[in-house]
């Protein structure tokens, strides 16, 4: 004789929050890399990108500070801030408060190069959504609120 099917109840009590955790950063890395790649396009790199998002949502910052927020050497990002100021995607300016330092900031074609590659990166997702049934649709769209309360927002 074969064992009663699972419960809700059982099942969800078994799931472990540690095996959870482990599927959602996988499942998220996996999903955030295959958006960083597909959908960046050929204009700007994806390094270029969040730092193109961070000027766009934080106003002007210094190459260090930058640097530190996305984790990587002043000398990455120099290079990133060059390469996005070469294309005239952003500018540099003496710092207001620190005439030894340069603050960098967001162009009008910085703004229109990353609300594209936003674009991209949400028809990109959203043609994959379509392919769902209705039932993991709402499945995704309650996973996403709960991410969203999860992560602070």
């Amino acid at each position: 004789m074969s064992p009663a099917p699972a419960t809700d109840a059982e099942a969800i009590d078994s799931i472990s929050p540690d095996s959870l955790a482990i599927d959602l950063r996988t499942a998220v890395m996996r999903t955030s890399r295959r958006l960083r790649v597909e959908a960046t396009g050929e204009t700007i790199t994806p390094g270029q990108y969040t730092v193109l998002a961070q000027l766009h949502s934080d106003g002007p910052r210094t190459p260090r500070e930058l640097a530190a927020r996305e984790h990587v050497q002043a000398p990455s990002m120099t290079r990133i801030v060059n390469a996005l100021a070469e294309q005239g995607f952003v500018s540099r300016s003496a710092h207001p408060e620190d005439g030894r330092q340069i603050q960098v900031c967001i162009t009008p074609a910085g703004v229109e190069v990353l609300e594209e590659a936003r674009e991209q990166r949400t028809a990109w997702l959203a043609q994959r959504v379509a392919g769902l049934s209705p039932e993991d649709r709402l499945t995704l769209s309650r996973a996403a609120q709960i991410m969203q309360q999860m992560s602070g927002r």
